[in-house]
């Protein structure tokens, strides 16, 4: 079994559950903005959140385009006319305080730091991340963070990742794995990069995409087959 030595984490929805997080910060926002929070608002939230987020992957946006749209877009459909950036800065305060694990995520990664080379890599906001990570308890345990914000691109594109390979001292590209959700950024990004990926599925989606992992794993502990740690640690 091959052996890794750096292992690439994505963030939201791999090591943290970003979708309980998402709907606490939404429901704080709308109940501050007098909005009737309902499972049909929050699904229309989501569907202009994603599409936006999959132009910015496409470059066809920028992050501030992004998130300082999605709310004036998301209540237009409802007749409202809001200030988009300032309920996005209302918005990003609770979200920052969401820093809910993964099942297992706490566990696998403080096992693995001993033994590999962890880094994280986002397409989230730079400010965020790091608070939720931080608050997860996960941040000691990663040697850097790669943020899209700081990094001038984002994941898929090659060039995220020639910035963050340039970063690592003695790094080699064999020797890396990308685990992550995102059949879009985290997989079509790793194999752009030439490295192996792990997709993180744990609902078990049908892969629809042109993209296809070398492993695909529905519990973070599985990952621990992958990468071999009983193996290392025996070597």
């Amino acid at each position: 079994m091959k052996k890794y030595k750096t292992l690439f984490f994505d963030v939201d929805d791999t090591l943290l559950d970003f979708g309980a997080a998402e709907k606490l910060a939404l429901q704080l926002l709308f109940e501050e903005q007098n909005i009737l929070h309902t499972p049909e608002i929050e699904e229309e939230y989501k569907r202009i959140n994603q599409g936006l987020w999959r132009r910015f992957e496409e470059g066809e946006m920028s992050r501030d385009e992004v998130v300082n749209t999605r709310f004036s877009s998301l209540l237009h459909v409802y007749g409202k006319e809001v200030d988009g950036k300032l309920l996005e800065k209302k918005y990003r305060s609770f979200l920052e305080e969401g820093h809910q694990l993964v099942d297992g995520a706490f566990d696998l990664i403080r096992e693995l730091h001993s033994q590999y080379d962890l880094y994280i890599v986002t397409n989230g906001v730079s400010r965020t991340q790091d608070k939720r990570l931080r608050s997860s308890g996960l941040f000691p345990f990663f040697k850097d963070i790669f943020v899209s914000e700081d990094t001038g691109f984002q994941k898929p594109m090659k060039e995220f990742f020639d910035y963050v390979f340039e970063r690592i001292p003695q790094f080699n590209v064999n020797d890396a794995l990308i685990i992550g959700d995102s059949l879009s950024a985290d997989i079509k990004g790793g194999q752009l990069a030439g490295m192996d990926t792990c997709w993180f599925n744990p609902k078990m989606k049908q892969n629809d995409s042109d993209s296809s992992p070398n492993f695909q794993i529905h519990k973070l502990e599985e990952l621990k087959q992958i990468v071999s740690v009983k193996d290392r640690i025996g070597a």
